[in-house]
């Protein structure tokens, strides 16, 4: 005997039901973000990211930097 069994997803949206659409107080909020991060772009902006970038390298390697920075202090007593 053979039964064919039909199988409904049961699955929901946020929207409800009805057609995903944005509204104007999250039209709003996403502007106010964008306006926050142009203002964020200032003179410093690229040495921000210069910095951020450094720490990440450094911290990545942070015993391997400890070990250089104590060979360079090492070096730089030996030659004064």
């Amino acid at each position: 005997m053979n039964t064919n069994i039909i199988v409904i997803p049961c699955w929901s949206t946020a929207s409800f039901g009805d057609t995903a659409d944005t509204s104007p107080t999250e039209l709003w909020a996403l502007g106010e973000h964008l306006n926050l991060c142009r203002g964020a772009r200032g003179r410093l902006f690229a040495l921000h990211c210069i910095a951020q970038t450094m720490h990440g390298f450094v911290a990545a390697r942070f015993v391997t930097t400890l070990v250089v920075v104590g060979l360079l202090i090492g070096v730089g007593s030996l030659v004064l």
